[in-house]
């Protein structure tokens, strides 16, 4: 068995739900797949003196999903006061309205189509509860709305899809866009190396302890396979499913629709800058 110690951004390893650092609970949403991992992580947060708790992705419309989040913060002592959303895909939304509905509580997001209320989310907020600061980090890439949330009491980031627990994540082209999702890897780099965050809180997969070693990780498998795609193309492989059979030969081919996206924004990255 591999060390996780070993493994990029040292996951915790098994996946459940409960508290992960001092002011983050994780509830385990019941949509396991080979997209998901092993289910969306809901993120349950507060100040461990405070009644009040900030939602994170309440995820997929399953009403017993969403009542065990609720669920989670009475046994607490405690109140779910807001609603914020990643971003809007539906393993992470599609339950935010009805969620909403449980606890009264508006939905703040980047796109405004998932908003509940009149405030959205932009790059610089702080969104404060019960004494729980949280900093809003704009990271688009997987989708051009994806957001992570900087809690520098914990010293943690909660990702979403932008990184996730275990494997790597999609560019979702056309919405997601290879150049934007480097740069927000820097920046979330920038929040390793010039914040002291640590912990990554994802949207899928185990709680990782190294936030710095899994960008680099990161960063590194995207150049990885940038080169891959180019030298795909060079040698003649001129569609996107060709070069997903030659460079994704080694992975699970239930998963080469999602890496049909990822190689479809990685041509249009090397077309932008002229190098194919």
């Amino acid at each position: 068995m591999t060390d996780a110690s070993a493994l990029p951004g040292q996951p915790r390893g098994v996946v459940r739900s409960g508290p992960a650092t001092a002011r983050a609970v994780n509830v385990l949403a019941p949509n396991a797949s080979a997209m998901t991992l092993d289910g969306t992580n809901t993120w349950l947060l507060a100040e461990p003196d405070s009644d009040l708790a900030v939602v994170i992705d309440p995820g997929p419309l399953d009403e017993g999903h969403l009542r065990a989040v609720v669920d989670a913060a009475e046994r607490a002592g405690r109140r779910v006061a807001l609603t914020l959303l990643t971003h809007g895909h539906p393993d992470h939304a599609e339950g935010a309205a009805r969620f909403a509905e449980l606890t009264g509580t508006k939905v703040r997001a980047l796109d405004p189509a998932l908003r509940l209320g009149d405030e959205g989310l932009a790059a610089g907020d702080v969104v404060t509860v019960g004494g729980l600061e949280l900093r809003v980090v704009p990271t688009p890439g997987h989708t051009s709305d994806s957001l992570c949330f900087h809690l520098p009491a914990d010293r943690a980031v909660l990702t979403g899809d932008t990184v996730l627990g275990r494997g790597t994540t999609v560019v979702a082209h056309p919405d997601g866009r290879l150049g934007d999702y480097l740069d927000s890897l820097r920046r979330l780099r920038s929040l390793a190396v010039d914040d002291g965050v640590h912990t990554v809180l994802p949207g899928h997969g185990p709680v990782l302890e190294d936030a710095q070693g899994v960008v680099e990780y990161y960063l590194a498998h995207r150049a990885h396979r940038l080169a891959q795609v180019e030298t795909a193309v060079e040698d003649g492989h001129g569609t996107p499913g060709e070069v997903v059979a030659h460079v994704y030969a080694d992975v699970d081919r239930a998963l080469w629709p999602a890496a049909e996206l990822s190689v479809r924004a990685q041509l249009d990255y090397l077309r932008e800058h002229g190098i194919i």
